[in-house]
């Protein structure tokens, strides 16, 4: 469960490395898997200009989709499943990915919420 003020590690190739919600869009208070959240980025990659590599810089304020959560979350079969970080994708108004490749694995929950095309770019799914 992400939270006002939860940080969050950005997985995506879009220049972000960290960010931080700052609000939690149509789900109450706490997001889960698959949920959006407004994130503030607060560490991108070297350089401060925005580059084709580097989309993002410090200080941009974006969408983000929660990809990971250290709370675990209940699968219909009854299996819990957490990780040990909490990350984002941060994604445009049609909630397509920023970043055109995801670096690390995800949770399958995005495909049963609508995010398939974060979960196809994932190198794995858990």
């Amino acid at each position: 469960m992400i939270g006002l003020k939860g940080i969050l590690k950005v997985i995506d190739n879009s220049g972000a490395t960290l960010a931080e919600c700052i609000r939690v869009v149509r789900a109450g208070k706490f997001a889960s898997l698959g949920d959006e959240v407004v994130v503030v980025v607060k560490k991108a990659r070297s350089g401060s200009s925005v580059t084709a590599a580097n989309k993002v810089k410090r200080g941009d304020i974006h969408h983000a989709i929660i990809v990971r959560t250290k709370s675990p979350v209940r699968r219909p079969d009854g299996r819990y499943v957490r990780f040990d970080d909490n990350a984002c994708v941060l994604v445009n108004k049609e909630c397509e990915p920023l970043g055109t490749r995801i670096l690390s694995v995800v949770a399958n929950e995005l495909r049963t919420k609508h995010h398939t095309k974060i979960a196809s770019l994932a190198p794995r799914t858990i």
